[in-house]
């Protein structure tokens, strides 16, 4: 195979794969988004990827790591696709053994998800034929670049009529190049094994202008089609989404309303994160490639499991509840030191101590399993929810509905506690188990059972990316210790002397808080770090840790430079 073959048999792959993924999206709008395969396979990923590997993805991205997945996913598809199309030259069948493959692979992966049915495995199975068909096409088909050159055995030439008496049998002339073939036919050469057999050259003769000008314009015209069709598949998708309903939510006034910011909570100092997280900049962590489309006019929530009086609700049926709003700060337990997968934000809800109440759970009944509408479950200790801290079964958000990326209709915001224990989002059950019974996803995979926040601080500004002017600076940043508050901040310089910093006022324990510190800065390369200390008297620890198994701990450490 020439080198132009490859690459053109390698094109045909990937448009193939291309038509595949494309129709496949727009099949997805009627099944759901989270049929689709690239969807389906990176969701199955997700979940089979070993630990170190996906805190790698979360380090490295971020809260764009589900967009790193699905486009690394699909070039990596790309890369096979392109293979395939290669290998498909020299025999179909093993390019379309491949499309097979990657086709029950699609299907497994949609049929395997929490909450699958058999019309799931529609995308997978539409976008498989259609990328058949379209390798068969380029390879044996009617798009076909390049025919494979072998030519059939020509006929036995004709003996020699039989010389006259008398006259003598000229000499046979030695055998010369073979003739050219004709025009458009690839060349021929005398078998070695006898005359009248014939055999293809090793090369194929290169494509002519006009069968390259007809490849290059289908590839271009499926390419282009199965591109509108996947981003028109995926519009679709979203035009079926869920705004429109939550547009139409009014949420009622709270029974207790939060308590107002303090005058100089926020600092309003440049690049010192603002005391209230804005919806738009809230951090969002979740194993969802695809956010979860809920109507709260189906929506219902499940109290049951190990209680006396299992409880059904509705959205209508919780709105109708007395609400309660707080200021409570969030945090991710893969925040590295210095992270910002931290947020703070006013909250509406129900109490759930209330509503666990109202179901009695049953003694030993210590876990409460929040199980979301794709299938991930947390689970929480009992005991937390109902010793008086303000957990919430949250159906607002910074005086709006929630987010639909933040859980909408309903999700469970509970302060001290890491997101993957409690912080259930688009919440469908509440299952009173016990730890001893369940292992909620995150414990299987190596993370602890039970995680309470620890108590952290952070450097904002200056960053070490800043270019300092010798003089006064102001050091600036957040602690928090979730449910038990900061005490003190402390800051020092090149391993310095600790030098206490000023606190600014907090709406309560449950939230984060901003400190600064005044530096007189002279010329050189400093190290700056700070450490706090909560309520209870503990300061966090110098000793650096990952976040695995139960949250990172150590002193938030930064580099500048001063002229």
């Amino acid at each position: 195979m020439t080198t132009t073959t490859r690459r053109h048999a390698a094109l045909a792959g990937v448009t193939a794969a291309a038509v595949a993924l494309g129709s496949a999206e727009l099949v997805a709008v009627l099944t759901g988004p989270r049929s689709a395969p690239l969807v389906a396979v990176g969701g199955l990923v997700v979940d089979t990827v070993p630990e170190p590997l996906k805190q790698l993805g979360i380090a490295l991205f971020g809260t764009y790591d589900k967009i790193a997945l699905l486009v690394g996913t699909a070039l990596l598809l790309a890369s096979f696709a392109a293979l395939l199309g290669v290998v498909s030259r020299r025999r179909l069948a093993y390019g379309l053994t491949g499309v097979a493959a990657f086709t029950a692979l699609g299907v497994g992966a949609a049929l395997t998800r929490s909450g699958a049915n058999a019309a799931d495995a529609l995308p997978a199975l539409v976008g498989g034929g259609l990328g058949a068909v379209v390798l068969w096409a380029f390879v044996a088909g009617p798009l076909e670049l390049d025919p494979w050159p072998w030519s059939p055995p020509a006929p036995p030439a004709a003996p020699p009529p039989p010389a006259a008496p008398g006259v003598t049998e000229a000499a046979p002339a030695t055998a010369g190049p073979a003739a050219p073939p004709a025009s458009g036919g690839p060349a021929v050469l005398p078998a070695p094994d006898g005359p009248g057999r014939w055999q293809a050259a090793a090369e194929p003769a290169p494509p002519g202008p006009e069968s390259r000008r007809r490849f290059l314009a289908a590839t271009g015209l499926l390419l282009g089609a199965a591109g509108v069709a996947g981003l028109g598949g995926r519009w679709l998708a979203g035009r079926r989404g869920v705004s429109a309903a939550r547009d139409a939510v009014t949420l009622p006034p709270p029974a207790s309303p939060a308590p107002a910011v303090p005058a100089g909570a926020d600092l309003s100092v440049p690049q010192l994160a603002p005391y209230v997280t804005p919806n738009t900049g809230f951090y969002r962590i979740d194993t969802a490639l695809v956010v979860p489309q809920v109507d709260p006019a189906t929506w219902r929530l499940r109290i049951h499991g190990r209680v006396r009086n299992p409880i059904t609700l509705t959205f209508d049926d919780l709105l109708a509840r007395p609400m309660v709003e707080r200021y409570v700060t969030l945090a991710c337990v893969s925040n590295e030191v210095g992270g910002d997968l931290i947020g703070n934000a006013r909250w509406l809800g129900v109490p759930l101590k209330e509503l666990l109440d109202e179901a009695e759970p049953e003694e030993g009944a210590d876990q409460v399993v929040g199980r979301s509408v794709d299938g991930w479950t947390c689970g929480t200790p009992t005991a937390v929810l109902r010793d008086g801290r303000d957990a919430l079964l949250a159906v607002g958000m910074n005086g709006e509905p929630l987010p639909v990326e933040h859980g909408f209709p309903a999700r469970v915001v509970v302060p001290g506690l890491y997101g993957y224990v409690s912080a259930c989002k688009w919440v469908t059950e509440l299952e009173l188990t016990s730890f001893a019974d369940f292992d909620a996803y995150w414990v299987p995979r190596g993370w602890s059972a039970q995680g309470p926040i620890k108590t952290q601080s952070r450097i904002d500004t200056p960053r070490p990316r800043n270019r300092l002017t010798a003089g006064r600076i102001t050091v600036a940043g957040v602690a928090w210790a979730q449910h038990r508050g900061i005490r003190r901040v402390e800051v020092r310089v090149d391993e310095g002397p600790w030098q206490e910093a000023d606190l600014a006022p907090a709406v309560s324990v449950d939230t984060w808080v901003q400190w600064s510190w005044r530096w007189d800065a002279t010329p050189g390369e400093h190290k700056l770090e700070v450490r706090a200390t909560d309520s209870t008297g503990e300061t966090q620890t110098a000793r650096r840790t990952g976040v695995a198994p139960d949250g990172a701990t150590g002193w938030h450490t930064v580099r500048v430079t001063v002229r």
